[in-house]
C-alpha cells in the first residue's frame, strides 16, 4: 500500500493482530516444517515442493512485514457512540442508485468491500464522511458514473 498515513478502527487494530499472531506463531513453524520435509526429498534444485514452500515462505514474511508496518504506523480512530453524523468506524444505509445498500466506513488498510466495509478515501466513503439522516450526494465512481446516494440510517 502506498499510504503511509493508516487509519484502523478498533475491531480492523484487533483483526491485524490477530492475523499477524496467526503468521507469526503458527504459518512460520507450518512452512517451515514443509520445507524440512521438502529438503528431504533430495536435490532441490528440481523440487517443486520446496519452491513452492519457499515461495509461501516468502509471501507470509512479506505480508508480516505489511502488518507490522500497518500497526506501527496506524492512527486509532473510535466512532462516536452518539453522533448524526457519519464518521470513520459508521455503518451507514444509504439508497444508492434506487438500491439500497449499507456500509461500514473504514481505514484503507481494513477495507474489504465483499464485507461491505469501504475505505474513507474511496469515492463513496469520502462523499459519505460528514452526511447526516437525509442527506443526499453525488459521487464520481471508478468508472466514471456519477453516483447518487441518499442517507436513510447511521449507526455506530
Amino acid at each position: 500500500m502506498a499510504n503511509d498515513n493508516y487509519v484502523l478502527t478498533e475491531e480492523g487494530k484487533k483483526k491485524l493482530e490477530e492475523e499477524l499472531h496467526y503468521l507469526e506463531n503458527e504459518k512460520r513453524a507450518e512452512i517451515g516444517e514443509r520445507i524440512k520435509i521438502a529438503r528431504e526429498f533430495g536435490d532441490i534444485s528440481e523440487n517443486s515442493e520446496y519452491d513452492d514452500a519457499k515461495n509461501e515462505q516468502g509471501m507470509m514474511e512479506a505480508r508480516i512485514a505489511e502488518i507490522s508496518r500497518i500497526l506501527s504506523e496506524a492512527t486509532v480512530v473510535n466512532a462516536p457512540k452518539r453522533s448524526s453524523k457519519v464518521n470513520i468506524g459508521s455503518t451507514v444505509t444509504v439508497d444508492m442508485n434506487g438500491r439500497e445498500r449499507v456500509f461500514t466506513i473504514v481505514g484503507g488498510a481494513e477495507s474489504d468491500a465483499h464485507e461491505g466495509k469501504i475505505s474513507n478515501e474511496s469515492p463513496v466513503g469520502q462523499a459519505l464522511l460528514g452526511c447526516k439522516k437525509g442527506d443526499e450526494v453525488t459521487t464520481t465512481g471508478p468508472t466514471g458514473r456519477d453516483i447518487k446516494l441518499t442517507v436513510i440510517k447511521i449507526e455506530h
